[in-house]
């Protein structure tokens, strides 16, 4: 299974960038999506589009990105013997908590749609900043791999 992994290691690699670029943009979008629905009436038809809109972003991009990021990482970490290097180590549990704040936040999401505001507008705006804070260390600990 190693060896087969190996000959297709570049198009497992491309795929997982590919899927990180969509599921990091969905990232920074559905906490902007909230802001807008949160300046919305509840019950009104603008929190309705927002929340429809929201939900196509779920539903279309970030969770079928998150779970191809996962399946291609899994897959270039056993091909490349990752699992035994410390960055690697880092990098995952980064990406677990970035995995975690997605789940927040379509949990959030999915409440907004329902009329409620658990999160202020402020709140919302400073999550927002999150997925690039945690795509900065990934970046670096999958490039430059310090340990």
């Amino acid at each position: 299974m190693q060896d087969f992994l190996l000959t297709i290691y570049y198009w497992l690699k491309a795929g997982h960038l590919i899927f990180v670029i969509f599921w990091m943009a969905g990232l920074f979008m559905l906490p902007r999506q909230l802001v807008y629905m949160h300046d919305s009436a509840p019950g009104s038809a603008e929190e309705a589009l927002w929340a429809k809109r929201s939900g196509l972003l779920r539903k279309v991009i970030l969770t079928p990105s998150l779970i191809a990021v996962w399946a291609f990482g899994l897959l270039l970490a056993y091909s490349g013997g990752a699992f035994m290097q410390g960055w690697f180590h880092a990098k995952l549990l980064l990406v677990i908590v970035l995995s975690g704040y997605h789940g927040w936040m379509v949990a959030n999401a999915k409440k907004m749609a329902r009329g409620e505001r658990p999160l202020s507008e402020k709140t919302l705006r400073l999550v927002n900043e999150v997925p690039g804070v945690a795509a900065v260390l990934i970046v670096i600990l999958a490039v430059v791999k310090p340990f």
